[in-house]
């Protein structure tokens, strides 16, 4: 699980914003991105090096996308699935000349490999191995409980820290809302998590292609945990069973997009993802990831830049359709409003080469494609978290993460990590920038709530507007050693550490 948003994520600053749109171009509007699925055809040049998967980006029209789709065969590759209201093919090829040839192919705006292995029989961002809730531990949790509270709740500081407990008193969040988990799969059999389940807006992603046959979304086994406990944190019942999530009352969906074999969140899944999410009325996705293989991809890079436009074009498709993106900064305490950073990750699904990259032109996708809500991280006294990734005009908001090493709150387990749902009827603490998102992806659905005819944009404001911001402290030496470990840019309106603030949950639905 190399990419769960425990692992490092970003989002951008207005000049990136603007950069991004510049170079990636227009977003092909349309009512409808439908996928159409070709049959395999067989290749016309020798699969003489390893099979691999490209996205090829194209113009929209109808002639375009089918000579190019011709092209594609002749270049010795077979067309996947093709997104034509976004003008996304998803092709695989042995040729090694495949790439080349396919970019010189009139009507293909960009093309590239979207991994860098073979492929195989079919990233994330938590910090750190899940810790378990023992019988024992548990039993001593419910006896702190209250009344008024879940079983489990006297863990969550989390809640308290943000209001949501006394939120959910007043608007627990409508029905009408989802929150689809783009992630490792959702166990909706949970029963925290099946009260407030939909199926419908559900999927597995993998391989570009929508399985939405029964149970297809749920993860593959239980340590495949990552997604089902980003769906507790947003919307877990209030049902006095375990725990409570942020927003009680709104459905949550699972869109599986993480490689059975490896765990890697490849492009052509998460593409599949923003248009089926978009395709099925969710109003707001958590993305507690990056799309693999390459932490930041870098625009003069043909592979790295087919990759940002094609998920860059389906997450656009999903905002005109009023889709919300979130997404998590990164555990790698970068600062993604810095001049360089050394990235000694990629491509993580081969042997990673130690680069150095400007986070002005190479990006982490999808947390800094324009109009994404990118996430930071924090802990029970409200400070960064330790390894949260930050940066002044990059970080829109934050939101708790959880901070085992040094914000340690007064709990029956005295655990500074997230308490959540996990498969099998389980309970588990993370902690990471992928726990942060989900908070803040509840808060937005309970923004949509109380303002239904919201838009994305208008979302991303509320959002933004309820926040609490504790301004940059005035140390950040977390290990005590005498040397900053971060450095806070920005005032107490907006900064580098937490963007416009902390949410708020009480204040969203006041």
């Amino acid at each position: 699980m190399a990419h769960l948003r425990s692992r490092r994520r970003l989002a951008l600053a207005v000049p990136v914003v603007l950069s991004l749109t510049a170079t990636l171009g227009f977003l092909p509007g349309a009512a409808s991105a439908a996928p159409q699925r070709s049959a395999p055809a067989p290749a016309a040049t020798a699969a003489d090096g390893p099979n691999l998967a490209y996205v090829v980006n194209t113009k929209t029209d109808h002639r375009t996308i089918g000579s190019v789709k011709k092209a594609i065969v002749e270049a010795g590759g077979t067309v996947v699935i093709t997104y034509d209201k976004i003008g996304v093919i998803v092709a695989h090829s042995a040729s090694p000349e495949f790439g080349p040839r396919i970019r010189a192919v009139r009507g293909v705006q960009s093309a590239g490999a979207t991994r860098t292995t073979p492929l195989t029989a079919a990233g994330t961002t938590d910090e750190g191995a899940a810790d378990y809730l023992s019988a024992a531990e548990a039993a001593k949790v419910k006896a702190a409980a209250t009344p008024e509270s879940e079983p489990l709740e006297a863990d969550q500081w989390d809640l308290r820290a943000i209001g949501a407990d006394k939120a959910a008193k007043i608007n627990p969040g409508s029905s009408k809302v989802t929150v689809a988990v783009i992630d490792t799969g959702v166990d909706d059999t949970h029963p925290d998590l099946a009260p407030n389940f939909s199926a419908k807006q559900s999927a597995n992603c993998v391989g570009g292609v929508a399985d939405t046959s029964a149970g297809a979304w749920r993860p593959y086994t239980a340590a495949d945990y990552h997604g089902t406990h980003v769906a507790g944190e947003i919307a877990a019942a209030r049902n006095g069973i375990g725990v409570a999530g942020v927003a009680p009352g709104v459905k949550v969906s699972g869109i599986k997009v993480s490689d059975p074999d490896n765990g890697l969140f490849y492009p052509e899944s998460v593409v599949c993802a923003f248009v089926f999410a978009a395709d099925h009325g969710v109003e707001i996705t958590n993305n507690s990831y990056y799309v693999d293989p390459w932490l930041y991809n870098c625009m003069d890079d043909p592979d790295q830049k087919a990759i940002v436009d094609a998920v860059n074009r389906a997450q656009q498709y999903a905002t005109k359709k009023g889709t919300l993106h979130l997404a998590s900064a990164g555990n790698s305490n970068h600062d993604l409003a810095s001049d360089a950073i050394v990235d000694e990750s990629s491509p993580d699904d081969s042997t990673p080469v130690t680069r150095t990259i400007d986070p002005h032109e190479c990006f982490d996708v999808p947390t800094q494609l324009p109009g994404v809500v990118t996430v930071s991280a924090t802990g029970v006294q409200n400070v960064k978290s330790y390894y949260s990734t930050y940066g002044k005009g990059v970080i829109d908001i934050a939101a708790p993460g959880g901070d085992r090493l040094y914000q340690i709150p007064d709990t029956p387990s005295k655990n500074g990590r997230i308490l959540s749902t996990m498969p099998n009827n389980q309970y588990g603490f993370l902690q990471g920038t992928s726990m942060a998102s989900p908070h803040a992806a509840g808060v937005a659905a309970l923004l949509k709530s109380e303002h239904p005819w919201a838009s994305p944009a208008q979302l991303q404001a509320l959002l933004k507007a309820q926040a609490d911001n504790p301004g940059c402290p005035d140390s950040y030496d977390q290990d005590g050693n005498g040397t900053q470990d971060a450095t806070c840019e920005g005032g107490e309106r907006v900064n580098g550490f937490y963007g416009f603030g902390i949410v708020n949950a009480l204040k969203a639905v006041k």
